[in-house]
């Protein structure tokens, strides 16, 4: 789809500079610029590719002044990274802005949905499920029975949302997510032998909430695993069941949390951090990459480490632990010469 620069200066609420009648239907780094591209320039050391780049066109900030000759025509905005990031989030609200039901898929009788949902093929919807307006659900995505889902929820090419699932308005769900799975609950009799922990609870996501390619969410075994309003999960991130994951908490990738533990609002994890079961971290709490948490965390804490400790004294314990192997020529040699001396 193309589009003039003065439809997009309508969007950002620009003023062209050149061409009105500029076509362009991509986008582009400044520096890799072609014919039909539109870029930015929001950085000044960024400045000399404009006077290369082949991008037709580029937005700028309302005070900028090319030095030479220009190729390219200009839309000033007031803030030209901003005016980019709406353009990049337009576009993408375009290039998704699919609606209709695709063929072959199946739709249970008892299924309800709003206006304007989309579909795609070879996609199942169980038994009840409840779907909201401006849905879009991509090809070879399964919901299960009894699924709840808002307004404005978009579920990727590959997820599977297992039975009695709730899902709230404007949240993301990319490829390959798997919501409501069982929780690791299985009991061990005496000759060691595991019997399976039926798993009858829920998943219960709130409004916002965004979640990764390859990320798990287990239902509880009794009432409801819970991501809070506003929750980022990146990829491959795995939530076991009973946990309650705080409002506008952010979660990157490869990060464990294990069963019944809650975590409080507006929390950073890094990746790769390992969380045991029936912890409880408070709000605010940063906890970098990598840490191990075995105990329980209070409110706006900074830590790291495996196990972790305060972040400040992860980092002046480091000192001393990459000058170990100077610690200890340091007291060879004195023991060599207390011997020496004895």
């Amino acid at each position: 789809m193309k589009f003039t620069a003065t439809q997009i200066a309508g969007i950002l609420g620009g003023e062209v500079v050149g061409d009105p009648g500029a076509e362009v239907d991509r986008l582009a780094k400044i520096e890799e610029g072609t014919a039909g591209s539109i870029t930015f320039l929001a950085n000044p050391k960024y400045t000399s590719f404009i006077y290369s780049t082949k991008a037709t066109i580029t937005i700028v900030g309302e005070n900028f002044q090319a030095e030479d000759d220009l190729s390219t025509t200009l839309i000033k905005v007031k803030d030209p990274y901003t005016a980019f990031s709406k353009l990049l989030e337009y576009y993408n609200q375009v290039k998704l802005n699919k609606s209709g039901i695709e063929q072959p898929s199946f739709i249970s009788e008892s299924v309800s949905y709003g206006e304007n949902l989309y579909l795609g093929a070879f996609s199942y919807l169980g038994e009840q499920v409840k779907i909201g307006n401006n849905v879009k659900i991509f090809p070879n995505s399964y919901i299960g029975d009894n699924v709840q889902i808002g307004d404005n929820v978009t579920i990727f090419s590959g997820a599977k949302v297992y039975s009695e699932t709730i899902i709230g308005n404007n949240c993301v769900l990319h490829g390959g997510v798997v919501i409501g799975a069982d929780g690791f609950g299985f009991s061990p009799d005496a000759d060691g032998v595991y019997s399976k922990v039926p798993q009858i609870g829920n998943v219960i996501i709130e409004d916002n909430v965004d979640i990764g390619a390859g990320t798990t969410i287990d239902r509880a075994t009794l009432g409801s695993t819970i991501i809070r309003k506003g929750v980022k999960l990146d990829n491959q991130i795995q939530i076991a069941h009973n946990v309650e994951v705080g409002e506008n908490t952010a979660i990157a990738a490869q990060t464990g949390i294990a069963g019944s533990s809650k975590i409080g609002k507006n929390c950073l994890i890094g990746g790769q951090v390992g969380i045991a079961g029936h912890i409880h971290i408070g709000n605010g709490v940063k906890i970098q990459a990598q840490s191990g948490i075995g105990r329980n965390i209070k409110d706006g804490e900074m830590i790291q480490g495996s196990p972790a400790i305060g972040y400040s004294e992860y980092n002046k314990a480091y000192v001393h632990f990459k000058n170990l192997p100077k610690i200890e020529d340091r007291l060879t040699k004195l023991e060599k010469k207390q011997s020496d001396n004895g």
